[in-house]
């Protein structure tokens, strides 16, 4: 049947073990250093805010929150993944490390400056096709 066991009996009894280490351990760094992200991050948020002075209106007020958000939680949701437990041995390169180094991708090992110029080109047309978008509307108007 059942016993009623005491702390003082199942510590007499119980044997004391370190926790088990984790199988796998999980790289959640995403291998890039925190400026190229800052980057990309700022370039997006730059579209908006170039699209915002150039086409300023009421009307467009929530539609430029609502993306600002979008952005910023699309990277912020990732990079609060990243400090999530269980804590990991694994850390963040520098830019210094990738220069040394470069990063492997499913392609080939890329240098810096090619992996950067990868990680940046989209970011980089976008920010530029807004203020081509609001220089042409300024010299219609």
């Amino acid at each position: 049947m059942s016993k009623h066991l005491t702390r003082e009996l199942v510590a007499e009894q119980a044997t004391i073990v370190a926790a088990p280490k984790p199988l796998h351990e999980v790289d959640r760094t995403f291998q890039l250093p925190k400026g190229l992200y800052a980057a990309t991050v700022g370039l997006y948020l730059g579209f908006l805010v170039v699209m915002a002075v150039g086409f300023s209106t009421p009307g467009l007020i929530i539609p430029m929150a609502i993306f600002t958000i979008i952005i910023v939680a699309g990277f912020g949701v990732p990079a609060v993944w990243t400090r999530l437990s269980p804590i990991t041995e694994s850390k963040q390169i520098t830019f210094s490390r990738l220069q040394r180094e470069g990063i492997s991708t499913l392609t080939g090992r890329l240098s810096a400056k090619d992996a950067s110029v990868q990680m940046l080109i989209l970011p980089i047309i976008v920010f530029c096709w807004g203020v081509a978008t609001v220089s042409i509307a300024t010299l219609v108007r």
